[in-house]
């Protein structure tokens, strides 16, 4: 790629309380760090990125709409809708940009009902499980992905 890449990393619904929201899951780390974190791994990685939160599905939808104009890939914790928005499924589908699925904890020694994700059948990875990691974990995977294509 000549010009960086840029990526769109959406936190889904919650993710604003991180820090404080059951630490014991979640743990202490706030959504700022997280996006700071981020931010310094896509400077050091040689690419772009946009955070935004929003507890609105709608929202969600409306800012992977514009990133097709803009973004190389999407990043993306979808909170809650993992389990249960098909429209948030769709909408990454029809991007047609590569995404990658991040969630702090590991869903799978969760609930039963977490143990689903509408997302992860039109991504190209899944990083679950490493706390506030998964989310630069899933950005270098992203990136790598994306100079591979």
């Amino acid at each position: 790629m000549s010009e960086l890449p840029r990526v769109q990393v959406l936190h889904g619904p919650n993710l604003n309380l991180l820090g404080t929201r059951e630490p014991d899951i979640y743990g202490k780390t706030t959504l700022e760090q997280i996006d700071a974190a981020l931010a310094a791994a896509a400077k050091e990685h040689g690419a772009e990125i946009e955070c935004f939160q929003t507890n609105h599905e709608g929202l969600l939808l409306d800012r992977i709409h514009e990133a097709i104009g803009w973004a190389a890939g999407i990043l993306i914790n979808p909170g809650g809708f993992t389990h249960t928005s098909v429209a948030l499924r769709d909408g990454l589908a029809g991007s047609g940009l590569p995404v990658v699925e991040v969630h702090l904890s590991n869903v799978f020694a969760r609930e039963a009902f977490r143990h689903h994700s509408y997302v992860s059948g039109v991504s190209v990875g899944l990083v679950a499980g490493f706390g506030p990691r998964s989310y630069t974990l899933g950005l270098e995977a992203l990136l790598d992905h994306l100079r591979a294509v």
